[in-house]
């Protein structure tokens, strides 16, 4: 009665938030204005995506962030307008204004008969778990009948993952518990994998053995990625022996362990600060004949570099562009910050070089420490010659690259 009651507290005082201004009700010019500006022609759908993305990731004020989200026209079904849902909401929730929030989700249900759909409610739904609103998120999954939206464990498993972004695990348990009764909703492999991971992550890695056993009793059965969540959890709470049992239960259900497996091992040992131990399951991985991919180079790359072994982080990079694997940006980035903190910035920049040829470009405060990095080696020319490219690339920036360049030796 207690869950229920939050439930009915929670839709009143949504029903009782004040009206939004009237420039957020009616959009004060048409939507490409908004958009672009400069635009003298009405913006395809794409374009009105990336426009809206490309605004919300620097606005912050709460009108103007539901205006420009309201112009796009913004749908899930498309992946630029959910990063864009979930850049307006970042912003919305840090700023506090959780009114702006669900001001924002709410209208695009009651306003959008193309959104009155259980696929966007459990897109809100997560997104209320992103800005810590998850009574909102609870309202919204137990009022779907009464907007007209058929209620599945597809809603269910969003609202699951609205408590782990929230990281509220215990609402997760409740929820998990209490609405498949109440709501008379199966649960399916999303909702155990869900599950295992709310316990995993909750240091209580233990309890997904219940999990998997309830799956397998249902007529479930778990796949690799329930057992990697597990072996995850495991390693979290450095329960070595336990790694071993999930593995042998792979084994008994036909599951090899593959290159998949191994990068969750890595990756884990690695963020133990393990590095070499998980260089060493690499060195297995090879002996028993399985490949590893870019994933496991990168899980490497980045766990010697936390450790400051930078040498071995370049043999690896080195190792893994021979073996054919591609390193993605994230890799690049994290080299070229972890050289420039180690001070090898000759490295850097030739790492810098081949990553801006491939049109990925290090953030800021990253390219920043590589240009004062090289003028402090005395080379000046190669600094200025960076700044260049990036405000070539870049307009946004332009003056804080003036003022770098300005204070580099002449």
């Amino acid at each position: 009665m207690a869950f229920l009651s939050r439930i009915r507290t929670s839709s009143s005082l949504l029903r009782n938030l004040p009206s939004p201004p009237p420039h957020t009700r009616h959009l004060s010019a048409s939507p490409s204005a908004i958009l672009s500006p400069d635009s003298k022609t009405p913006l395809t759908s794409k374009q009105k995506s990336r426009a809206a993305l490309s605004l919300l990731k620097f606005e912050k004020d709460p009108d103007r962030i539901i205006e420009i989200c309201r112009a796009a026209e913004l749908t899930p079904e498309s992946h630029l307008d959910r990063i864009s849902f979930s850049h307006a909401v970042e912003a919305l929730a840090k700023e506090k204004q959780f009114a702006a929030v669900s001001q924002l989700l709410d209208g695009f249900i009651q306003t959008r008969p193309d959104l009155k759909s259980e696929r966007f409610a459990s897109h809100a739904i997560v997104l209320y778990g992103q800005a810590n609103m998850l009574d909102h998120a609870l309202r919204t999954f137990c009022e779907l009948e009464q907007l007209g939206i058929r209620r599945t464990v597809t809603s269910l498993n969003a609202l699951i993952f609205a408590c782990l972004v929230a990281k509220d695990y215990k609402e997760a348990k409740r929820v998990y518990i209490e609405m498949p009764k109440m709501y008379g909703i199966e649960p399916d492999l999303e909702t155990y994998n869900r599950m295992i991971k709310v316990f995993c992550e909750s240091g209580s890695a233990s309890s997904s053995y219940s999990i998997v056993a309830e799956m397998e009793r249902k007529g479930i059965q778990p796949t690799r990625t329930s057992f990697g969540l597990m072996i995850a959890g495991f390693y979290q709470e450095d329960k070595r022996d336990d790694v071993g049992k999930v593995l042998q239960m792979m084994k008994e259900r036909g599951l090899s362990v593959g290159v998949s497996t191994y990068n969750i091992r890595i990756q884990s040992l690695c963020k133990r600060r393990k590095s070499a131990e998980a260089k060493a399951l690499l060195d297995g991985m090879l002996s028993s004949g399985i490949k590893p991919n870019s994933v496991t180079y990168c899980h490497l790359i980045h766990g010697f570099c936390r450790e400051d072994n930078l040498d071995e982080a370049k043999r690896l990079f080195k190792t893994m562009v021979n073996r054919g694997c591609k390193p993605d940006s994230e890799c690049y980035f994290t080299l070229i910050y972890y050289l420039c903190k180690g001070g090898d910035f000759e490295t850097a920049l030739s790492l810098c070089r081949e990553s801006m040829e491939k049109n990925w470009v290090p953030g800021f405060t990253i390219m920043k420490s590589l240009v004062n990095g090289l003028a402090s080696s005395s080379k000046v020319d190669e600094a200025k010659e960076l700044i260049a490219q990036v405000k070539e690339k870049f307009s946004r920036n332009t003056e804080l690259w003036d003022e770098v360049e300005a204070a580099l030796p002449q």
